[in-house]
């Protein structure tokens, strides 16, 4: 379990934990608003595929206290970069800073990995709610794009 105390609005504690046999079907059925499709799946089971026939992610579970709230992934690029991918946030769920909580967990627990790593992610430029978070966060632009989206890493 990934755990930095943090809380969402509601005072729910906010964790990351593994994608097991017991919350697997919850986590693939986490859906994110209509008005987000064009950047993120229907739903986070898309991402539960990827991570499994792929070497390069690692699906997590999002809780706010013991409810699958959400799906996020991490990676290690070649460079030893730790990116962040995939995340999904349930759409009743949204608006509540489930989405920060989630965010800055894996990304602090990101950058101590091996003494301190670079952490980033990617948005999709007309997804103007992500820039707004990750730029909250600390999260700069670096000049590259990847499939139609910028990159943003950790700055602060």
């Amino acid at each position: 379990m990934i755990d930095s105390g943090l809380r969402d609005r509601a005072g729910r504690h906010i964790t990351l934990r593994p994608v097991d046999d017991d919350n697997w079907r919850d986590v693939a059925d986490v859906a994110p608003r209509d008005d987000q499709r064009a950047w993120v799946p229907a739903l986070a089971a898309r991402y539960l595929v990827l991570t499994m026939r792929s070497d390069g992610w690692t699906s997590l579970a999002v809780y706010a206290d013991e409810t699958v709230v959400g799906h996020a992934m991490w990676g290690v690029d070649d460079d030893g970069s730790r990116w962040i991918g995939g995340m999904v946030i349930a759409a009743d769920e949204q608006d509540r800073g489930v989405g920060r909580a989630t965010v800055r967990t894996l990304a602090d627990w990101l950058a101590a990995q091996d003494g301190g790593s670079v952490v980033r992610l990617s948005y999709h430029p007309d997804n103007a709610p992500a820039a707004r978070l990750y730029t909250s966060l600390g999260f700069a632009p670096t000049g590259a794009v990847e499939d139609d989206e910028l990159v943003v890493e950790l700055t602060s």
